[in-house]
């Protein structure tokens, strides 16, 4: 006798000829009785099966008998599709019995309430929130800085800091307010007097050339030439960089050059457009940050004498917390008393000091330093000038 294995869902059930044998054996036991008109059922075949899977996919089995399952498993409810779709009866039904593998549900109960909030939603499944978002097809131009931040503004969501005033500073030679880029005209150097120029525009200058100490010479020299000069690509006063082709008038602003696409060289040369080699060359240079000291060489001696000169001043000058506020003057028949050996006592001179006040420690108020005359010597008046207390004045004969 041979054995037959029937395979449905990844599962195997084995059918023995021998239990068929059996049952006939048992059949011819048994007293026939009075044929019924209706066909008599044959008997069954008990088979056992198991499988872990809780739906079953098994369409070509006749209608199954239910039978009671373990208390820990649910019976098995097929759908209404499986009994509309019969087959006709075989010699021998199978009988399958599944066990089921339970699932962990949540538990609803009267004492839900009574247990703890952190194990109320113990066996729960919980799901993640995720955020898409989806940009339509097609010319998407994204927003500005401006346009974001009058968005920011309109939405009070972010605190702005208040806007740095504008830098009012302008090159002498490029005619550009504040501070260039870097990689461009550079930041602003102090020539004279409420005067300043971009560092490259100075360096780039045709006169101008660099100590070892990282001096520029001869800025005032090109300042004054290019006064006369006109640029070839804005057509404005100011130019100093000019090409060093031979005979060759093209004259430009620094940052007019580099938008004429002229080109520089690592010696300090510029050649203009229509000179310049095609291609590249060995020697170009194109990076022009400046990240050493450079400083622009200056008089300091002329320069303050000659703010100290001029009558009606629209700046202040200010040495440390020293405020200049008038030189004063001395007459042929004052200077054998208005001066020592290492200082002159000019009459009218006044200056005021920011210094430590007398009457607190941790305050700081002002000085008005004067000087005066009184029987043909001079007079040191110091004035003490204090929110909160009359004026103090001390006087002296000598600065100490």
């Amino acid at each position: 006798m041979k054995d037959i294995v029937f395979c449905s869902n990844n599962c195997f059930v084995l059918y023995s000829a021998a239990v068929q044998a059996k049952n006939s054996e048992n059949k011819e036991s048994v007293p026939s009785l009075p044929q019924s008109p209706m066909k008599e059922r044959p008997p069954k075949a008990f088979h056992q099966y198991s499988n872990n899977i809780s739906t079953l996919d098994v369409h070509c089995l006749p209608q199954l008998q239910e039978k009671i399952s373990p208390p820990s498993s649910p019976p098995i409810m097929f759908p209404p599709a499986f009994e509309a779709a019969k087959v006709e009866a075989k010699p021998d039904e199978l009988k399958v019995t599944v066990k089921l593998k339970p699932r962990l549900k949540a538990i609803h109960s009267s004492l839900e309430d009574c247990r703890p909030p952190s194990k109320k939603w113990k066996g729960m499944k919980w799901k993640k929130w995720s955020i898409q978002i989806v940009i339509p097809k097609g010319s998407f131009k994204p927003p500005c800085e401006e346009e974001i931040d009058e968005f920011l503004k309109k939405l009070g969501t972010t605190l702005k800091p208040d806007p740095v005033p504008k830098d009012y500073r302008k090159c002498c030679f490029c005619h550009e307010e504040g501070d260039g880029l870097t990689d461009g005209p550079a930041r602003l150097l102090n020539l004279d007097l409420d005067l300043w120029v971009h560092l490259n525009c100075a360096l780039w200058s045709t006169e101008v050339y660099e100590t070892q100490a990282g001096a520029l010479i001869n800025v005032e020299l090109a300042l004054r030439r290019g006064l006369q000069m006109k640029c070839m690509f804005c057509h404005k006063m100011g130019a100093t960089s000019g090409c060093h082709r031979l005979r060759c008038t093209n004259i430009y602003h620094f940052t007019c050059a580099i938008k004429a696409q002229c080109m520089f060289f690592k010696d300090k040369t510029m050649l203009c457009p229509m000179h310049k080699p095609k291609g590249t060359h060995e020697q170009e240079l194109s990076y022009f940050a400046v990240f050493r000291r450079v400083y622009v060489q200056r008089d300091e001696v002329r320069q303050i004498a000659s703010i100290v000169q001029r009558g009606e001043r629209d700046h202040t000058f200010r040495v440390g917390s020293l405020i200049f506020h008038a030189v004063g003057q001395l007459l042929p028949q004052q200077m054998q008393a208005f001066h020592s050996s290492k200082a002159l006592f000019p009459v009218g001179y006044e200056a005021s000091r920011l210094y430590w006040s007398m009457r607190y420690a941790n305050r700081r108020c002002r000085y008005l330093c004067s000087i005066e005359e009184k029987d043909g010597l001079p007079l040191f008046v110091i004035k003490v000038v204090e929110q909160g207390h009359d004026d103090l004045v001390l006087t002296g004969t000598t600065p100490k």
